[in-house]
């Protein structure tokens, strides 16, 4: 297969650019090498490049979820007891959804045999098509705690170093911690922090030493605030779950931590969330949005993402998610989509690489039918995309 870097030079036109942060000026962009050449001119110093007229059409960075689980069937309605080690084909199918979706990247959050990392690999090498994956292997958890079954139980720090080297000797892009409980496992309660300070400062310096980051599942408040002392990157799903359920325990000074540690919330909004939006969960949906709007009102920074691969959440399904996210959330269209893109690369490190189109950074980008900027439906109409420079369907 010929890589990015044998493509011609390729020529965008006639196409209204929001670039990630703004609406850019000019109908042109370029791409070359795998890389965005220039973005907004009309002058190209090429020989005969491929020019495309985009018919007027939306050009946008290619899409970001924050938090997905390649592993996981979502048509399945339990957890595994253990990973199924000839699923690949199946990973390699969603994988290829989702990127004909416009999601260019993705970050997987927990798998129990490393099959992601082997697709990650073969998706960079070119020989399967997707995202780019950043990839976390086993999560650390307690003994029988959330997400057990994937085989990264630790009862102390020592033991959670072990499991982290496991995990940095597959070759992981960053470290995935429970701090809590989860409902997908028997017996484990998402109220509950799962490891104390120390333990969790410790797995934090130790994933330091390597260069990792470390992304934080916490549903309780007690875990989000351990989270957020101990220095975490991301906090998933941050349900702020009390005694009286979801979102019932809104803390404002844990949430003031959380902005003075600079930690990213990823609140896993899915697709699914509608059932919120139509009626059912009526005092859920209040409490959830007033954590919402406190965590805003104090710039608490927000990123897209769905928890791909639990029951009825599927891979590709984020252009659709995002226009729940925004109702649920109470996001303008722009916002929900600076954190599906360039809000998104930042959290995750990557925002020399992806994220936005600017020169220089690697060709990602998503073509549509509409403006997503008035209307999100619009990621839903998608007309052209290109990962890493590669094209997988064109205007």
């Amino acid at each position: 297969m010929s890589s990015a870097a044998d493509t011609p030079t390729v020529v965008l036109r006639n196409l209204r650019i929001w670039d990630g942060l703004d609406w850019a000026e000019g109908d042109s962009l370029v791409l070359h090498g795998g890389r965005i050449a220039a973005v907004g001119e009309t002058a190209i110093d090429a020989p005969r490049p491929t020019v495309i007229d985009c018919a007027g059409a939306v050009a946008l960075p290619g899409l970001i979820d924050a938090h997905v689980h390649m592993e996981l069937n979502p048509e399945h309605t339990r957890p595994p007891e253990r990973t199924d080690l000839l699923q690949r084909p199946d990973m390699d199918r969603r994988a290829r959804e989702m990127v004909m979706a416009g999601i260019t990247t993705a970050r997987d959050l927990g798998g129990g045999a490393w099959l992601e990392l082997g697709l990650r690999d073969d998706i960079d090498a070119g020989r399967v098509t997707g995202p780019r994956l950043l990839c976390a292997g086993q999560p650390i958890t307690s003994p029988a705690g959330h997400c057990h079954f994937w085989g990264g139980e630790a009862a102390d720090l020592d033991q959670a170093r072990t499991v982290l080297a496991r995990q940095v000797e597959k070759g992981v892009d960053l470290i995935k911690v429970m701090a809590s409980g989860g409902r997908m496992t028997r017996g484990s309660n998402p109220a509950s922090a799962q490891f104390d300070l120390a333990t969790l400062q410790g797995i934090v310096e130790t994933a330091a030493q390597h260069g990792l980051s470390i992304a934080a599942h916490c549903h309780g408040t007690h875990a989000i605030e351990l989270a957020a002392r101990a220095g975490v990157r991301t906090i998933e799903h941050c349900s702020w779950v009390g005694r009286d359920g979801w979102a019932s325990d809104y803390q404002d000074d844990v949430a003031r931590l959380i902005l003075e540690r600079g930690v990213w919330v990823s609140p896993t909004i899915n697709r699914g969330w509608q059932r919120f939006l139509g009626g059912n969960g009526t005092e859920t949906l209040t409490r959830i949005r007033t954590a919402f709007a406190a965590m805003q009102a104090l710039g608490i920074p927000l990123i897209a993402s769905t928890d791909a691969g639990i029951p009825g959440v599927f891979h590709h399904d984020l252009p659709l998610a995002l226009a729940v996210f925004s109702r649920i959330a109470e996001l303008t269209p722009d916002r929900t989509l600076r954190a599906a893109t360039s809000e998104a690369a930042l959290a995750l490190g990557i925002d020399g690489i992806t994220g936005r189109l600017a020169p220089g950074l690697e060709a990602d980008v998503l073509i549509v039918d509409g403006d997503p900027l008035t209307d999100l439906a619009a990621l839903d109409r998608p007309v052209g995309i290109w990962a890493r420079g590669r094209p997988l369907r064109m205007p």
